[in-house]
């Protein structure tokens, strides 16, 4: 029996494990980097471990201080989690060898799997069906892909439609493959332009008895990482999915499969056939739809095959009160669930990480609504890590009800400090080809979720309640004249004007908003400000009265204003009425899009470059971005050099125009 569990893994992960410990009455030990120090998991676990530094590398990539430190702890059992070790079969080895219980499979397991192209030829004699690119490809055969062999969420993978571009593209995906999981190892396979990812959750014995619990659907994605999924597939021919679970049992029961593993395919619907991608040999970032919708705690089970009991699927009992029916059959599936990934990353920027402070993070607390989450309102989203801030589900009896509750709660969440992706997803939950379960992987291809946001007076006069937010908390901070409306003139001659900066994408220099204050409250033109205050104002357009909730932040005559609406948020900054000369910037500075490591400096200062050329390479949140010249020039400054930190909005070199003559 597993007594005290030590989880190898951190943040939101890390907090779900503790959850099901809890109410298995097992004691708990976090690991933290000093980044992570003050996030919520650590103060969930009964003890603590610190880990010194702050990268992967120097921290919950060390086998031997993870094991370590459950050693120091009592832990007699280690969770690896996803992601990091959890499909290390060294690590994995090192925790038996040290009389450890090891929760996941075998090692000799992880490492039939851990090769995208062994376990292609492992499954491939099973009888599971699997994609294979010709040795030397013609141009008939593109699209091609490149993936890394130890890979995953996206990294090592490009796209090829060109023959002239294999070589490159396959150097790139070797040199990030190398960086995220020290092995270059890549292939090449065919791509499906439409196809959809559909995955398997598979939990074994390790005796050869294999449960299968259902499918995922995987498909909608951006950049290869996963946004949103669901369980069941939609749209799926019940033959398919019944021979989509068997040669998921078949691939597991081929390598004795012990734990809770998926198995995930591409399936072509315009052919109604299907192939083996990978087997995962861990817990899925996703796992909890498949939980949700057969009323399984595929954690406990993790722990149920690790302390030797059988596959029971009935004792794997619901984690959450949110099923549809407390105690039911768990063979076959209960209504619908749907997951998104809520991230921080700008929209703007084509969906950059960012860190910083989550000054608020709130998700309505509602019936049918769970929450696995890493961080809480004040926690700092450090650069070192994802920057995926939790994972937000709902379990509805249809489909349809899932979409439309699931974006419900995500327009009502709170969210201040950083930008996220929540308008995204908002867009996909009600996008009509989404609900009707018309997707593929090239979902997001060419998709702008600006496109299909819905309007209204809602958020036209957001900039207003920002400003009058404002007026409200100057008026309230008065020492003297306290007793004087905001804005008052004897002979008020013109408006008061308050300036944010624009909108990315806007052609203008910034938004102007423009009102009136007096003895009779605040005023704009075609609108009635009914009531107004620091933390809401409300305003009315056309007979439609709307509050829009405001949190104001920042020195005077520099606010930042968070508005939330029903229709959505938005994040207004004013403009200071004078600039200090010491805060602008050069003409043709390079930037740094969020805060990182430079990995390659790829120019010298004094360099002829033209727009577009590579200037340097920064590597943030495990993802490498590219920095390019803005205009044809002269590298006339270089301020990094690899290795070299650098935050937001640093300037990195600068490249001056070339102006002839």
């Amino acid at each position: 029996m597993i007594t005290r569990l030590l989880v190898a893994n951190r943040a939101e992960i890390a907090s779900r494990v503790f959850r099901t410990c809890r109410r298995l009455g097992i004691e708990t030990v976090a690991i933290h980097s000093d980044a992570d120090a003050g996030l919520p998991y650590v103060a969930e676990a009964d003890t603590a471990v610190r880990l010194p530094g702050n990268t992967p590398g120097e921290t919950y990539l060390r086998a031997d201080l993870v094991i370590e430190a459950a050693k120091r702890a009592g832990a007699d059992a280690i969770h690896p989690g996803y992601g990091f070790l959890s499909e290390n079969a060294d690590f994995a080895q090192a925790v038996v060898d040290a009389g450890l219980t090891w929760v996941g499979p075998d090692a000799s397991s992880i490492t039939s799997m851990g090769s995208k192209i062994g376990a292609k030829e492992l499954m491939k004699s099973a009888g599971v069906p699997i994609l294979e690119a010709p040795e030397s490809p013609t141009e008939a055969d593109l699209p091609l892909l490149v993936k890394a062999s130890a890979g995953g969420g996206g990294r090592g993978m490009r796209i090829v439609r060109a023959l002239a571009d294999l070589e490159t593209e396959i150097g790139k995906a070797r040199e990030e493959a190398a960086s995220a999981f020290g092995d270059g190892t890549v292939f090449v396979e065919p791509y499906v332009e439409r196809g959809r990812h559909v995955e398997v959750q598979v939990v074994g014995d390790g005796a050869g008895d294999v449960l299968v619990l259902g499918e995922r659907d995987c498909s909608i994605q951006r950049r290869h990482q996963k946004v949103v999924e669901e369980a069941p597939a939609p749209a799926l021919p019940q033959a398919t999915r019944e021979a989509l679970h068997e040669a998921a049992r078949a691939a597991a029961s081929a390598i004795d499969y012990r734990g809770a593993g998926t198995v995930e395919f591409l399936y072509d619907g315009d052919a109604d056939r299907f192939f083996f991608l990978e087997m995962n040999t861990r817990l899925q970032v996703e796992h909890p739809v498949t939980e949700l919708v057969h009323g399984v705690d595929l954690v406990e089970m993790q722990l149920a095959v690790a302390e030797g009991r059988g596959l029971d699927a009935r004792s794997g009992s619901a984690v959450e009160e949110v099923a549809l029916q407390p105690s039911r059959d768990p063979g076959g599936p209960q209504g619908h669930a749907i997951e998104v990934r809520l991230y921080a990353e700008d929209p703007a920027a084509d969906y950059q990480p960012q860190s910083g402070v989550l000054t608020t993070f709130e998700v309505p607390d509602e019936p049918g609504v769970r929450v696995d989450g890493g961080f809480v309102s004040g926690s700092e989203v450090s650069t070192f890590y994802d920057a995926m801030l939790a994972k937000v589900m709902v379990h509805a009896p249809t489909r349809e009800q899932a979409c439309r509750q699931l974006a419900g709660v995500l327009r009502r969440t709170r969210i201040h400090g950083l930008v996220t992706n929540r308008d995204q997803l908002v867009a996909i939950l009600t996008d009509p080809d989404f609900v009707a379960g018309r997707v593929s992987t090239a979902f997001l291809s060419g998709w702008s979720s600006s496109e299909r946001q819905r309007t209204g007076v809602e958020t036209t006069d957001a900039p207003l309640a920002a400003a009058i937010a404002i007026a409200e908390t100057q008026r309230l901070a008065r020492t003297v004249q306290a007793r004087i409306p905001v804005a008052f003139r004897n002979v008020p001659s013109q408006p008061q004007r308050t300036e944010f900066e624009a909108s990315p994408g806007s052609t203008d220099d910034v938004l102007a908003v423009e009102w009136w204050g007096g003895r009779e409250g605040y005023s704009a033109d075609g609108v009635n400000v009914v009531a107004a205050a620091p933390e809401a104002v409300t305003i009315e357009r056309d007979g439609v009265a709307t509050t829009y909730a405001c949190r104001v932040t920042g020195l005077p005559g520099r606010e930042t204003v968070d508005v939330d609406a029903p229709s959505g948020y938005r994040r207004l900054v004013r403009v200071p009425r004078f600039l200090d000369p010491s805060e602008q910037v050069a003409s043709g500075s390079l930037l740094a899009p969020m805060p990182g490591s430079v990995v390659k400096v790829l120019v010298e200062q004094g360099q002829q470059v033209a727009a577009g050329d590579p200037v340097l390479v920064l590597e943030a949140m495990k993802m490498q971005h590219t920095v390019s010249a803005p205009t044809d020039g002269v590298v006339s400054r270089l301020e990094v050099a690899p290795g070299t930190q650098v935050a937001a909005g640093e300037v990195m070199a600068v490249v001056e125009e070339n102006t002839g003559g």
